[in-house]
């Protein structure tokens, strides 16, 4: 029988999250780093993910991925499968946030820009970063996701549409790979304090309005997301596939 501290261990586990050099990514890198995984920091650059990867501790490695891109994936994936034997964990991070316009005054390229990163990159990332999980019959795959993935968000279509449909690839991913051995689960978040947020989460106006809808009373720390994506990855969640963990003080249960 297996103890409590080992059913939440990640130790050795070989975990990639996309968008790590910064906000939420870095914080659930420097929690899988923290717990003994190696880690795969990845960025649009690799000077970046190097430096980051270079303050987390020697099992900690850069990578350049930009995951609206499919060559990038595909040779990012080539290079850790390479170097590392593949991944066991994926966790599908980066993503931008909405351009706040109504749909009219939404353009194309809004559209494009946004799906291509928050929809196609959860797409591509699950289709190329997984060779090794499929041939072991074993892997995780954590798709980080938005309480605008299931309520509507005023201004907010294309983002809301590009995590919706990631809520879709998680639960339709796990019923296809289940036989494979491998879970497919969700975090969706709502208001969280990251470098990102902090002209919204200090607002005079704006912050005590999106208070007054959240019942815990407060915006979240990166910390809590991170510590989200540790449990779906752990042996304690192996009976947890297709489902997404909200993450957002109460928003959408009010």
């Amino acid at each position: 029988m297996e103890t409590n501290e080992s059913l939440f261990s990640v130790a050795g586990a070989r975990v990639l999250i996309t968008g790590s050099t910064r906000g939420i990514g870095h914080a659930i890198a420097s929690e899988f780093a923290r717990r003994g995984a190696t880690v795969f920091i990845t960025g649009r650059t690799l000077s970046a993910a190097a430096d980051v990867a270079a303050t987390l501790g020697p099992n900690c490695h850069g990578y350049e991925l930009d995951v609206a891109s499919e060559e990038s994936v595909l040779a990012c994936a080539g290079k850790i499968d390479a170097e590392h034997g593949g991944v066991d964990v994926l966790i599908n991070n980066a993503g931008i946030d909405p351009h706040y316009a109504s749909l009219d005054k939404t353009s194309t390229e809004d559209w494009m820009t946004i799906t291509r990163v928050n929809l196609d990159g959860v797409f591509y990332c699950c289709k190329h970063l997984t060779g090794s999980m499929l041939a072991r019959g074993k892997g995780n795959i954590i798709n980080i996701s938005s309480i605008g993935g299931r309520i509507g968000l005023k201004r907010q279509v294309p983002y809301c549409a590009a995590k919706g449909g990631v809520e879709q690839i998680t639960r339709s991913l796990a019923v296809d790979w289940a036989e494979q051995g491998i879970r497919v689960n969700g975090i969706g978040y709502g208001f969280v304090e990251t470098d990102l947020t902090t002209a919204m989460t200090t607002h005079q106006h704006l912050a005590p309005r999106l208070l007054s809808r959240i019942p815990l009373g407060r915006f979240a720390h990166v910390g809590e997301v991170a510590g989200a994506a540790v449990f779906l990855a752990s042996p304690s969640a192996s009976y947890i596939t297709g489902s997404t963990i909200v993450v957002d003080g109460g928003w959408t249960a009010a």
